[in-house]
């Protein structure tokens, strides 16, 4: 497996793709990042086309255990970022 692009690489291919400088690409991924956390953080969700879907999941009270003891414990009801991949994007890796 590949290592995950960082966010300096991915802010230079970004400024490639569009054809301008790194600052302008950094505040492009910069304002993308920000508007989807507060579309997420308040209950709603984002789709990117081509990309996929991200959105936030209640998770209810449920039981877990402790690995190191085998205790059972209550966890609290919880909210949980997923995403949903697009079609597009699953096809174009398995072609």
């Amino acid at each position: 497996m590949a290592k995950p692009m960082t966010k300096t690489q991915l802010v230079a291919a970004l400024a490639e793709e569009m054809g301008t400088d790194k600052k302008t690409a950094s505040g492009a991924l910069d304002a993308i990042t920000s508007v989807i956390t507060r579309e997420v953080s308040q209950g709603g969700a984002v789709t990117l086309p081509g990309v996929g879907k991200i959105y936030c999941r209640e998770r209810p009270e449920r039981m877990v255990r402790n690995p190191a003891t085998g205790e059972q414990i209550r966890k609290d009801a919880d909210k949980v970022v997923k995403m949903t991949i697009a079609k597009a994007l699953k096809d174009s890796v398995n072609d």
